[in-house]
């Protein structure tokens, strides 16, 4: 059976222009000027909503896509977000607000946080996706589908 390589459809391998911007109209992400995004539909190595939206467009089709948070990064959880003590990091340690940190969860198992807040007291850490809880909206551009 020969490929349908005008539809992307799951297992092609596509290249993808996009833009990504939040609801306030702040461009997160993009690939405009650069080489497209190159990923197989249905790998799971992007987001899902992503990957709907690509699927059934044809070689050099346009198109603007609303993705929903849950179908993103998911919804921001309050859970995720904690203070430590000052004291528990290196003093020789930068920390500055909107950087990244590796940690681990109380499990074990490594994460990187997002410093939040800092104070002489304690520093607040997220770690939620800089994206959890954000409606997305990307402007696509289909360059190319491979079998």
């Amino acid at each position: 059976m020969e490929a349908n390589l005008t539809t992307a459809q799951t297992g092609n391998k596509v290249r993808v222009h996009y833009t990504g911007r939040l609801d306030d109209g702040e461009v997160f992400d993009s690939s405009e000027g650069g080489t497209p995004m190159a990923f197989t539909i249905g790998s799971g190595q992007v987001i899902p909503g992503f990957e709907n939206g690509v699927t059934g467009m044809v070689v050099g089709d346009t198109k603007t896509v609303r993705i929903p948070c849950v179908d993103a990064y998911g919804e921001h959880h309050s859970d995720g977000v904690m203070q430590v003590p000052r004291g528990e990091f290196p003093p020789e340690m930068p920390l500055e607000v909107g950087t990244s940190v590796q940690g681990q969860q109380e499990s074990g198992q490594e994460v990187s946080f997002t410093i939040m807040a800092v104070s002489d007291e304690a520093v607040t850490l997220d770690a939620n996706h800089p994206l959890a809880g954000k409606d997305l909206t990307f402007d696509l551009t289909l360059v190319s589908i491979e079998g």
